[in-house]
């Protein structure tokens, strides 16, 4: 799934974001964070979600678009509702997914987390395919970075509470867990 050392994978169609950066020099990986993104809010499908990370939004076409098409941000990954899985930053260098957060007492979580974004919303329960490419691509990352463990994946909201909410109460946390432990 991966190719060489360039922490690209394979299986994702690539869409290389300009909104990353190097990581913090002896930085290590060691936390998944998982969102929910959909645009115009609670609508799928649609290049919306690619624009908004390539930096290329047009703000005339949904009024929403005005509030974000300005915003820098980016995912390492993000999985469509069909399952597609996009891959907008190599998962060793650092995606502009977290913003202002801390887990574990440690602060600027961009600087050592992957993010997966789930095309979805808070209360919109998310596709059994995405359920099963996110566990495939959690195990392929797990091995990729072994300090990644259960125990070591959290929400947007964990690390931004109060600020953020996602994926929200719709993500189903034991069945995710339940499905990575089956497959190792």
């Amino acid at each position: 799934m991966t190719e060489g050392g360039s922490c690209l994978l394979s299986s994702a169609r690539q869409c290389p974001s300009p909104n990353q950066d190097r990581r913090p020099e002896g930085c290590e990986v060691d936390l998944l964070v998982l969102h929910n993104i959909s645009l115009p809010p609670d609508q799928y499908g649609g290049p919306w979600i690619e624009d908004l990370f390539l930096n290329r939004m047009d703000p005339t076409v949904h009024p929403y678009f005005r509030e974000v098409h300005q915003q820098k941000v980016s995912a390492h990954l993000l999985i469509r509702r069909d399952g597609e899985l996009l891959q907008f930053v190599p998962l060793d260098r650092r995606a502009w997914h977290a913003g202002i957060s801390s887990f574990k007492n440690r602060e600027r979580c961009n600087d050592f987390s992957i993010g997966i974004e789930l095309e979805g919303s808070d209360e919109t329960t998310y596709t059994e395919t995405q359920y099963s490419i996110l566990t495939a691509t959690t195990l392929e990352i797990m091995k990729r970075f072994p300090s990644i463990n259960p125990e070591q994946i959290t929400g947007h909201s964990d690390i931004a509470p109060g600020r953020k909410t996602d994926p929200g109460p719709a993500f189903d946390w034991p069945r995710f867990y339940a499905s990575l432990k089956a497959e190792q």
